[in-house]
C-alpha cells in the first residue's frame, strides 16, 4: 500500500527525515511511535503529499507522490489538529465536505456519525465541542468516504477512556472491511493493542 524509499526531508539548514526505507502492507493497521520531534507526523505530511520530499520516493498504491499523483487517491486524514468552519454544526461541514466529490449523501453522513458516537441533529457549531468530540468528527470525515488507505495522527488526542475505547472498536471495524490504517501515538497502550507492526522514529530516522 505504502512504500518509501531512501526518503530523506530538509527545511532551510534542517534535516527533518534522514534516509526513510518502509513498506506499510495493505489491511493491516501500522504503528509509528516516537517522541515529540522525531518525525512521525513529517513522515505523514510527507505521505499525503502536503510535504514534498527533498529525495526519495513514496508510492501509495503503485503511484510516486508528487509525481504521479499530488496527494494519494482513496485516502482519509488526520493530522494534527482536525480543521472545521467553527460557527457550522457538526452535520453541515461534513455535508459541505462530502459534497466535494458528491459520493456521501444525507443517510451516509448520519450513518457515520452516529458510527463515532456524534448526534447528526445536534446543532451545536463545532467552536462549541469538546476537544473529544473534535476527534470524532474528524474520524467521521476521514471515513465517510470508505477510503483503502487512513492516515491518523494522533487520534485518540482529547478522548476520556470511554471514547478511546470507542475509537479502539471503530479502527479494528474498519480494518475488517480491509482499510489499511497508519496510525502514531504516544500510547504505548493503544499502539499494542491495535497495530500488526510498529515503526519507531527518532531524530528523523527510523530507530531500529
Amino acid at each position: 500500500m505504502i512504500e518509501i524509499e531512501n526518503v530523506s526531508l530538509m527545511i532551510g539548514h534542517t534535516q527533518i527525515l534522514q534516509n526513510i526505507n518502509l513498506v506499510f502492507e495493505k489491511g493491516m493497521i501500522h504503528g509509528l511511535i516516537g517522541r515529540n520531534g522525531s518525525g512521525k507526523t513529517m513522515l505523514m505530511k510527507c505521505i499525503c503529499g502536503f510535504v514534498r520530499v527533498s529525495e526519495g520516493i513514496i508510492r501509495v498504491s503503485g503511484s510516486v507522490i508528487g509525481k504521479d499523483i499530488d496527494f494519494p487517491k482513496d485516502t482519509g486524514i488526520i493530522i494534527e489538529h482536525p480543521g472545521f468552519i467553527p460557527y457550522y454544526s457538526g452535520y453541515k461541514n461534513l455535508r459541505i465536505l462530502g459534497s466535494l466529490k458528491k459520493e456521501v449523501d444525507f443517510e451516509k453522513i448520519c450513518e457515520v456519525m452516529h458510527y463515532v458516537g456524534l448526534d447528526a441533529s445536534l446543532k451545536r457549531h463545532v467552536n462549541k465541542y469538546s476537544l473529544g468530540m473534535r476527534q470524532r468528527l474528524g474520524l467521521a470525515q476521514a471515513i465517510m468516504e470508505e477510503p483503502s488507505l487512513l492516515i491518523l495522527d494522533e487520534p485518540f488526542n482529547g478522548l476520556d477512556k470511554e471514547g478511546v475505547v470507542e475509537m479502539r472498536k471503530y479502527l479494528f471495524g474498519i480494518k475488517e472491511k480491509g482499510t489499511t490504517i497508519l496510525l502514531s501515538s504516544h500510547s504505548e497502550e493503544d499502539i499494542c493493542m491495535l497495530c500488526d507492526d510498529v515503526v519507531e522514529m527518532d531524530n528523523g530516522r527510523v530507530s531500529f
